[in-house]
């Protein structure tokens, strides 16, 4: 049984990502860019890149060109850091805040039809589990 969990949790992430990629395909981002909102989103408003790139565990260069892209849909604005000049602070525009709602209400229908027939006991538990498992691998680092 422990040499098929982590095969079990791929295949679960990637069936969720898959159906969730079809459910946002007529918003017009990747993958790569509803993730980059979703990270800004539970990070908070007003991140830098460095501390959005340090979140979602990517490197700056590579958050760069998703951020680019970001901006120019409109999603997302750069704003000057007041306390370093240097530095550049992430926010959501409007059309960012409306893009995140439509997004958050589908994920949220698809998570329902997903966790159907799993008791919040169980799901508690699962959690429970994943969260040990996470602490054992920082651990190796």
């Amino acid at each position: 049984m422990r040499d098929q969990f982590p095969f079990a949790v791929a295949r679960v992430t990637r069936r969720w990502r898959k159906l969730l990629d079809e459910r946002l395909k007529d918003l017009g981002v990747t993958q790569a860019r509803w993730t980059t909102m979703v990270y800004l989103q539970l990070g908070g408003q007003g991140l830098t890149q460095r501390e959005l790139a340090s979140l979602m565990a990517i490197e700056n260069p590579t958050l760069v060109r998703l951020l680019d892209s970001l901006e120019a849909q409109h999603l997302i604005e750069r704003r000057p850091c007041q306390h370093d000049r240097r530095a550049r602070r992430l926010h959501l525009t409007a059309t960012g805040e409306a893009f995140m709602e439509d997004l958050n209400a589908r994920a949220a229908g698809l998570r329902d039809e997903m966790l159907a027939g799993v008791s919040d006991d169980e799901l508690a538990s699962a959690l429970g589990v994943l969260n040990k498992i996470m602490e054992n691998g920082n651990r190796q680092r």
